[in-house]
């Protein structure tokens, strides 16, 4: 959500000097993360990070707790900016307002392991109504990164979710040109830009606008042509056409009412009319 990371364990022991060229690690807070094997061109790197788990377990944290949990160790979640606020709010829209969609949330907990919690900005999928972390992982989760993002912690939070089962991670960058990475399972990263649509496949019922993630306007197009769909329309001119043919129908239902009644009361009044004649 534009969320500020933090990690709050320990630093690790390692330095920058003590990793030699070629060295298949990078290092974060003085813990060493290397990339797991790739299988040609068309697996894009994946880090898994081989410090020692933490101390804290999921069941630990409490709901509304600025907080989420990486292998027992706890990533401080700061308030978010107004755009990622805004942004959240009108990927919402678009999102939970597709045909196929009955779950959604925003900041949703989920604990795939007992020493970890996620919380995407939204979590499409998976979010049942009850008290609770919610077991696994959403189908489609959207993170908005904003200025204090920590890119370090965002590509774990990434790599941890496709591993437990999450189809597809969508990062809106909020910073310099507008655009959405996809992060998809033994595939490379995707960038798309403002003019292209994003597809969730199994999740999604309809393709998203780029635009539609940030855009309020684009985002509640698209979420008013949803629930169209939803009563079983295609488009705003269906529901006017069948309105007027609705209208037309009962007109004519109304007229030839009326007329029957007009009909039957000219013949009553002529009946009484010539009776009167004939009396007299």
């Amino acid at each position: 959500m534009g969320k500020s990371y933090r990690t709050l364990m320990p630093e690790g022991p390692f330095l920058a000097s003590q990793v030699r060229p070629g060295d298949p690690i990078e290092l974060y807070r003085g813990h060493a993360i290397g990339p797991s094997p790739t299988e040609g061109e068309n697996t894009g790197v994946t880090y898994r990070t081989m410090m020692q788990e933490g101390p804290f377990l999921a069941s630990q944290v409490r709901s509304g707790d600025p907080v989420e949990l990486y292998r027992g160790y706890p990533i401080e979640c700061s308030p978010t900016g107004g755009d990622g606020a805004r942004g959240v709010v009108t990927g919402v829209h678009v999102l939970d307002t597709d045909p196929d969609v009955e779950e959604t949330g925003i900041d949703a907990g989920f604990s795939p392991e007992p020493k970890t919690l996620w919380a995407p900005d939204i979590a499409v999928g998976k979010v049942p109504d009850k008290p609770g972390w919610i077991p696994g992982v959403p189908p489609l989760a959207v993170e908005y990164a904003g200025s204090a993002q920590d890119e370090a912690t965002l590509r774990e939070k990434i790599q941890d979710l496709l591993e437990h089962g999450t189809q597809y991670v969508w990062v809106v960058r909020l910073i310099g040109s507008r655009r959405v990475e996809v992060h998809r399972p033994n595939m490379p990263m995707e960038t798309f830009g403002p003019g292209t649509v994003l597809r969730a496949d199994g999740v999604l019922r309809n393709s998203v606008p780029v635009e539609a993630l940030y855009d309020r306007r684009k985002s509640l197009e698209l979420a008013f042509q949803n629930l169209l769909q939803r009563h079983g329309y295609s488009s705003l001119d269906e529901v006017r056409t069948e309105g007027l043919e609705q209208g037309i129908e009962r007109g004519i239902e109304q007229g030839i009412e009326q007329g029957i009644e007009q009909g039957i009361e000219r013949g009553i009044e002529q009946g009484i009319e010539q009776g009167i004649e004939r009396g007299i």
